[in-house]
């Protein structure tokens, strides 16, 4: 799955990631001093983190709840079609409608997360999720079955967007990039845990681990404060200092950060709205195309349908037991993530992306021979091998690069003043991206095994060509300078 999709999800007029930017955007450019000189840095790094991490481990529920949703369709296609006696098109529907839901939560997220509060959005998002497991687990057939699944989708659509904002917006700036970091990766978590365990219990026992971290999360919120960034926001002057002082520690000095962040909010407001047709214009219009373009290379280069129904394509290679290969697709998912999460800043985004789709297009070349060979009656033997084999080099080589780099990516190359609507239109076509792979994944199996692979593999050569030719690196430069590099 896309896992970043996360940061940058909006709404609206198109409206949204200036929210996101609000505790990055203005905190290095506003200088309050004070007589002794000392940093902001210095300042927040005194106050307690306790209750920062609280915060954040409460947060991190929804991170984990989008990730067992995301899994939930790969260890249990066999199953849930056997049971309630389903078509190829009607499990295609289901595996595919959580990303419509997705993208109605994702478009609707952002006005809800200012109406009602971070926590707000984050406790009915839960209700939403809890509903959509319920619908699932009693479901006699595909009706109830499609409504479990776009309800649950609707939730991690918002959960999607709110869950960085809120960490983003309480964390103190020395630990704000570690502890972002932590959403990716307990996405990736909570995937590979419905994986692992799907391979153990019934499809309707997994269903009912979706509703952990639901209740996790519902009983945590009750005990952390909300984000002061919306407490201002709003005009709760009183509740954002105390909520702020709650999070930086009772003995701490909270007086620079509660300026700065009144006057980020009195600069955000002075700042123009764009319209859709504004991303259009000329100094914009290859920030856009760079930006839709690489989720279009991400989302067709086969994730979601290798993802979504890895159990069943290591069955059709011949595997004698498919849980090995979902087992092992869990399994190497997390380290390889936190591998491509610390190689980001080291590598750059140019060269990571390039070797990632690289590395895709093996793993889906690979994939496809085995199926080809399996067509052919040739080399059975290594048939299930290769399948495997391709199989965890694709969601290797995704997850260390193109899982994450095109949302770092489009987070730097958008200016401020465009940032919430860009941002909406390229979040717009990667779920149109995800659901058309996924619903069309079996389909295609049908059609062609092996052609299905190397329709992917191609995606991986143009992502590939497209970034050598077109994408700036984007790493330890300002803003001016992308977008005179890509203006250039």
């Amino acid at each position: 799955m896309t896992i970043k999709l996360q940061g940058d999800v909006e709404q609206g007029e198109i409206i949204g990631l200036e929210d996101l930017e609000k505790p990055l955007i203005l905190g290095e450019k506003i200088v309050v001093i004070n007589d002794d000189n000392e940093t902001d840095q210095d300042q927040e790094s005194t106050g307690s983190i306790g209750m920062v991490l609280l915060c954040t481990f409460v947060a991190v529920c929804g991170s984990f709840e989008f990730g067992s949703c995301v899994g939930y369709s790969a260890p249990t296609q066999s199953a849930i079609r056997e049971d309630l006696n389903l078509s190829i098109a009607e499990y295609s529907m289901f595996g595919s409608i959580l990303t419509i839901g997705a993208m109605l939560g994702a478009i609707t997220s952002g006005r809800i997360a200012d109406f009602i509060g971070r926590k707000g959005a984050m406790r009915m998002s839960a209700c939403f999720c809890i509903a959509g497991w319920l619908a699932v687990f009693f479901s006699r057939g595909p009706f109830s079955l499609d409504v479990g699944r776009i309800l649950t989708g609707y939730g991690i659509g918002v959960f999607s967007y709110v869950v960085p904002i809120f960490i983003a917006e309480i964390a103190p700036k020395n630990l704000r990039g570690g502890l972002t970091t932590l959403n990716q990766l307990m996405i990736v978590t909570g995937s590979s845990t419905a994986f692992l365990i799907g391979s153990v219990i019934t499809w309707r026992g997994l269903a009912l681990t979706g509703l952990v971290p639901c209740i996790f999360l519902l009983v945590g919120l009750c005990f952390v404060p909300e984000s002061p960034r919306w407490l201002a926001k709003v005009g709760l002057q009183k509740e954002f200092r105390v909520a702020l002082q709650k999070l930086r520690g009772k003995d701490a000095d909270v007086t620079r950060e509660a300026a700065e962040i009144q006057v980020y909010l009195e600069n955000l407001q002075a700042l123009p709205k764009a319209k859709l047709l504004n991303l259009f214009e000329s100094k914009y219009i290859r920030s856009v195309i760079i930006g839709v373009a690489l989720m279009v290379f991400q989302q067709f280069g086969g994730i979601n349908g290798i993802g979504f129904y890895a159990s069943e394509t290591f069955a059709s290679a011949g595997l004698s037991s498919a849980k090995i290969g979902t087992i092992a697709y869990a399994c190497i998912q997390i380290p390889i993530t936190m591998l491509g999460a610390i190689l980001m800043d080291k590598s750059g985004r140019r060269p990571l992306m390039m070797i990632s789709s690289t590395g895709t297009f093996l793993g889906s070349f690979l994939a496809g021979t085995s199926f080809f060979l399996k067509g052919q009656g040739l080399l059975l033997e290594w048939v299930p091998i290769l399948a495997i084999a391709g199989v965890l080099i694709y969601v290797s080589a995704f997850s260390i690069g193109m899982g994450a780099v095109p949302w770092v990516i489009m987070s730097e190359i958008f200016p401020i003043n465009i940032k919430g609507i860009a941002g909406s239109l390229v979040v717009l076509v990667n779920w149109s991206g995800a659901w058309a792979v996924s619903f069309t994944f079996n389909f295609l199996m049908d059609w062609s095994s092996s052609g299905t692979f190397l329709v992917y593999s191609g995606f991986s050569v143009l992502t590939v060509l497209y970034v050598a030719k077109f994408v700036p690196e984007t790493k330890g430069k300002t803003l001016e300078e992308i977008q005179k590099s890509i203006n250039s």
